[in-house]
């Protein structure tokens, strides 16, 4: 007979999921604590230190022989980016036309592209990789290439799908990147490497993960500070349902790809491809739109896909981790 779950290891299972239902609650309560500008001051405590310090923690964790066999594995990458910037937009054309059929707002439909042409973000894909005990190195290869394809990609395929584009903020991004994720990653690798200190003793994974949940709880304050003028209650309504399902129906065939390519695939392999060929970064999305629609009063309309995909992916991904993280347990194949 199977043992029933007690309530506190039901909690030791899902609390990441958990921390992050109770970041939105507190979030909708106190959404001027995290939100830009506030008390916490996010844009520095948060972009440069709570992600600094989760790609830290992944330098000093990651063994350096595993960054290597990663670089080789161009099947997993090229499958990741593909998925990323072709398969989604493609699927995201087919999901406005059915929605224009039923009269969706095409203001709506417009931030639903370019949702489909965003990158994907360089946190929220590793740490759920992370904790799902998914090919970490290859999560954070593929969030850095994908923000520097994102670069020259996203522009091309605005002008593709939409039929204009805008300029990316070149310069920026890269600064942001070199600071926040590559500078903290190869400076734990040096302290890996030219130091006898592993984090061995230290809870790294959970303090990683505290970060995301840092890192999450700003990013609800800013979404529940952003002012709804122009959208109505419908709008929201059908925004936050066809996201769900388009995120939803996203993850599985990702998942039932990688699962079913055995043969170049392993399941931690999977695991990093159900994130981060899944999520978009809103870090890059925002100011793109800022400057693609800037002056147009529909702004905030076309804002919403890309304001509840985000937190939707983390949620949704927060909801599967145990799950892909016993799946991997149980099809990992033995070492030869």
């Amino acid at each position: 007979m199977r043992r029933k779950v007690t309530v506190l290891e039901f909690v030791a299972k899902n609390w990441l999921l958990l921390g992050i239902l109770l970041c939105i609650v507190f979030a909708s309560v106190f959404p001027k604590l995290g939100s830009k500008g506030g008390p916490l001051k996010p844009e520095y405590t948060v972009k440069y230190g709570a992600v600094s310090l989760i790609f830290l923690i992944s330098g000093l964790t990651l063994k350096t022989d595993s960054i290597f066999h990663t670089f080789k594995q161009y099947r997993l990458h090229l499958f990741i980016q593909l998925f990323t910037f072709v398969l989604i937009p493609l699927y995201a054309q087919l999901v406005v036309k059915v929605l224009a059929f039923f009269g969706v707002n095409g203001w709506i439909l417009r931030g639903f592209i370019t949702v489909a042409c965003m990158p994907p973000p360089v946190s929220s894909a590793v740490i759920l990789t992370r904790a799902a005990n998914g090919n970490e190195t290859a999560a954070i290869f593929n969030s850095v290439l994908g923000s520097f394809l994102g670069i020259i990609l996203t522009p091309i395929s605005l002008l593709i799908n939409l039929g204009f584009t805008t300029v990316v903020p070149l310069m920026g991004t890269v600064v942001q990147l070199i600071t926040t994720v590559l500078g903290p990653l190869m400076l734990g690798q040096a302290i890996r490497n030219c130091t006898s200190f592993r984090g061995h003793t230290l809870p790294l994974g959970t303090v990683s993960q505290l970060a995301l949940i840092v890192v999450i709880f700003t990013t609800f304050c800013d979404t529940f500070e952003t002012p709804e003028m122009g959208l109505t209650a419908s709008d929201i309504l059908i925004t936050v349902f066809f996201v769900l399902m388009m995120q939803i129906s996203l993850l599985w065939v990702s998942f039932h790809l990688g699962k079913y390519n055995k043969k170049y695939f392993e399941p931690s392999d999977t695991i990093a491809i159900v994130f981060c060929s899944t999520h978009k970064s809103l870090t890059l999305g925002i100011p793109i739109l800022r400057i693609m629609f800037h002056g147009f009063s529909h702004l905030s309309q076309i804002s919403l896909p890309l304001l509840v995909y985000h937190p939707t992916q983390i949620i949704l991904g927060g909801m599967v981790v145990s799950h892909l993280k016993e799946w991997g347990q149980k099809h990992r194949r033995p070492p030869v």
